[in-house]
């Protein structure tokens, strides 16, 4: 894959989170949340203010990558279980343990909390 190709799909990922937080959080404007540039270090989406801060106190990072195979056959497994909404739980060696959600999942869980 070309590097600009690369750069591309990255910023793709990055617009789609960006925008699903302004659409949670209407009176955010560019002048609260961007996304990063390439190269930049931090956050891959930048909240930019305090209130941007106070209405999403997260820091998101992105990966928009060819495969994370084991980590999606986990999150399909979790699936499978049930009719629940899967929750994975992964934890490395000396590392905290980490969740992952579906992303809209994500969004709606915060929605609720309005």
């Amino acid at each position: 894959m070309k590097q600009n190709s690369r750069k591309a799909k990255g910023r793709y990922l990055q617009n789609i989170v960006r925008d699903r937080i302004v659409k949670l959080y209407p009176s955010l404007t560019k002048r609260d949340i961007r996304t990063s540039t390439v190269g930049e270090n931090g956050a891959d989406v930048k909240l930019l203010t305090n209130t941007a801060k106070k209405l999403f106190p997260y820091s998101v990072e992105t990966k928009n990558v060819k495969s994370y195979r084991l980590l999606y056959e986990a999150f399909r497994q979790a699936r499978g279980h049930t009719n629940l909404e899967p929750l994975l739980v992964l934890k490395g060696q000396r590392e905290k343990p980490v969740v992952i959600l579906d992303m809209e999942h994500f969004f709606e869980l915060l929605e609720g909390e309005d």
